[in-house]
């Protein structure tokens, strides 16, 4: 398990785009191999699971310091890729594309595997320090919580899918979804925002081979920005915007922790204070 160190804002300032990207741009879903990066981000674990023929078994690293990987922990799982299982504790969940699982503390063995290995599962895990039990529960596409944002007009037409919240699946800190974007709308979070008490993280996906999305970070009064491929993660600390453009539509998870689940605990950037 790698660990990353984010620089803070007024470094951030100064980076190039390079290092930018060496510090805030994870890539991951590797074929055949399960994937975990530790961040110092509120000590988030950001991961991936891409089984072929073999299962994929996670397990726990020096960075945790734990017997197993959820004995502190507990994980959101989002699977992006075709049909698989996630077995927690030997209870199998099957997985559609776009279903979600919650795993919470305590749960001691989890296997990935996919339907097809010619056409695998992608499993994405967003983790974090857990100080209570929650217990394991699985949300299919049509059990979140949908909600259209946006309009056409304004090129941001899109549908919020929230699975772990307040008012859905309860976790410990952990709040995630994703967002689909309708063809021929490009902005996500725009106006945008902050939230001091908790970071946030995206997962880009179903973008074609040519297609990018223009992810803005940084300080509202010192805008940076990465340019995303499909399945590009972006790390997004308390202080720094989380916004995009595509070139074609696109969908993205999203997935916070810190010390509000509190979906509407935002500080609302005016576009006209962007620089």
């Amino acid at each position: 398990m790698k660990t990353i160190h984010i620089p803070d804002s007024i470094r951030t300032a100064s980076l190039s785009s390079a290092e930018l990207r060496d510090n805030f741009l994870l890539r991951l879903f590797v074929p055949g191999e399960l994937q975990c990066i530790y961040s110092d981000v509120d000590r988030a674990v950001i991961g991936s699971a891409v089984p072929l023929d073999q299962a994929l078994v996670l397990s726990s690293a020096d960075a945790l310091k734990s017997a197993y990987f959820c004995e502190r922990r507990e994980i959101g799982i989002l699977n992006i890729g075709q049909p698989g299982r996630v077995t927690v504790d030997g209870k199998p969940f099957e997985m559609e594309s776009l279903d979600a699982l919650y795993v919470g503390r305590g749960s001691k063995t989890l296997r990935f595997e996919s339907a097809d290995p010619a056409d695998p599962a992608a499993f994405y895990l967003l983790s974090y320090p857990a100080h209570a039990d929650y217990p394991t529960q699985q949300a299919k596409k049509a059990d979140a919580q949908a909600v259209q944002l946006g309009s056409l007009a304004d090129s941001n037409r899109r549908t919020l899918y929230k699975y772990i919240h307040p008012d859905g699946i309860k976790s410990c800190q952990l709040v995630m979804g994703f967002t689909q974007l309708e063809e021929g709308s490009v902005w996500n979070t725009m106006p945008c925002h902050t939230h001091e008490r908790r970071s946030e993280i995206y997962l880009y996906f179903h973008l074609k081979p040519d297609a990018r999305v223009f992810h803005f970070m940084g300080e509202p009064a010192e805008t940076r920005h990465l340019v995303v491929a499909d399945r590009d993660v972006v790390l997004s600390p308390s202080w720094s915007i989380h916004s995009g453009a595509g070139t074609s539509a696109y969908t993205f998870c999203w997935g916070m922790g810190g010390e509000n689940q509190a979906f509407s605990d935002m500080d609302v950037v005016p576009i006209e204070d962007l620089r």
